[in-house]
């Protein structure tokens, strides 16, 4: 069996060390979804944690489910340190969750998890397929062609980038509204069950920009491979300077030495 790309994408990098970046959005973003205790969630490309564990802190009975392997130890490791019994890590695979029984949790969350997933209907089905009846699907999604932080690192990471295998579809169209409910729908969704928030997601360093942008490239698998592409054809210090530009245009911290940029995101809520 071959191995699934977007396991090998996810698992290349360390995203954990882009995540140490969001781990305060992570925690206000949850803070809005009025998770109460006992309350039975699961987060869909969950990385380590950084939405997972706040919800179980909140006192939720959380599952935590991503594609790569490391990020299942990281995110296991995380609530072993921190003494949390109410959260558990697994490998899962977005497009098929047949390891999930139907109507298993009150809110399925996945916040820019399963918009990378390469089949959005089987996607949006199985994570309705989940959600027991007058339960809850949140996700956050980034929007193609916006003008904050990583709308604009996938842009100038795909100009370095080959050309997509044919059939591919580009996880940004999960920032479209009319795509997500053409794919809520076709889960048995009624339309007016769907709706739409634009929100913010905020990176938070204590190092400068261009410190972020080498996390980015040590760390993060689209902007990895991006570089990859551009050493082939001698561009990575063009791609380089074009990513700490945006970094450094879009940095809100008062401080030189510390980064804070805002992103924003499409917040979708769907009521099964």
């Amino acid at each position: 069996m071959s191995v699934n790309p977007n396991k090998a994408l996810w698992e290349k990098g360390d995203f954990t060390r882009i995540a140490d970046s969001m781990r305060n959005s992570g925690a206000a973003l949850v803070a809005k979804l009025g998770i109460t205790r006992g309350m039975k969630v699961m987060d869909l490309g969950c990385g380590d944690g950084t939405t997972a564990i706040p919800a179980a802190q909140l006192g939720a009975d959380v599952t935590g489910v991503d594609i790569a392997s490391n990020l299942v130890a990281a995110g296991n490791r995380r609530v072993q340190e921190m003494g949390l019994k109410n959260c558990r890590f697994q490998e899962g695979d977005a497009c098929n969750l047949h390891e999930l029984k139907d109507e298993s949790f009150d809110l399925v969350v996945s916040i820019f998890g399963a918009m990378f997933a390469p089949k959005p209907f089987d996607v949006a089905n199985e994570m309705v397929r989940v959600t027991r009846k007058s339960g809850r699907v949140v996700m956050g999604n980034w929007i193609p062609g916006d003008p904050t932080l990583v709308a604009q690192i996938l842009k100038i990471s795909s100009a370095y980038t080959p050309p997509p295998p044919e059939g591919f579809v580009s996880p940004m169209t999960w920032g479209v509204e009319s795509n997500v409910i053409e794919r809520f729908v076709s889960a048995g969704v009624p339309p007016e069950r769907i709706s739409f928030v634009r929100d913010t997601f905020t990176f938070d360093s204590p190092k400068p920009p261009p410190d972020l942008v080498t996390a980015f490239r040590q760390f993060y698998g689209p902007t990895m491979n991006a570089f990859e592409a551009a050493e082939k054809y001698g561009r990575a210090a063009d791609l380089q300077k074009e990513l700490e530009t945006l970094f450094n245009s879009q940095n809100r911290s008062p401080s030189k030495s510390a980064t804070s940029i805002p992103a924003t995101f499409l917040r979708v809520t769907v009521v099964r």
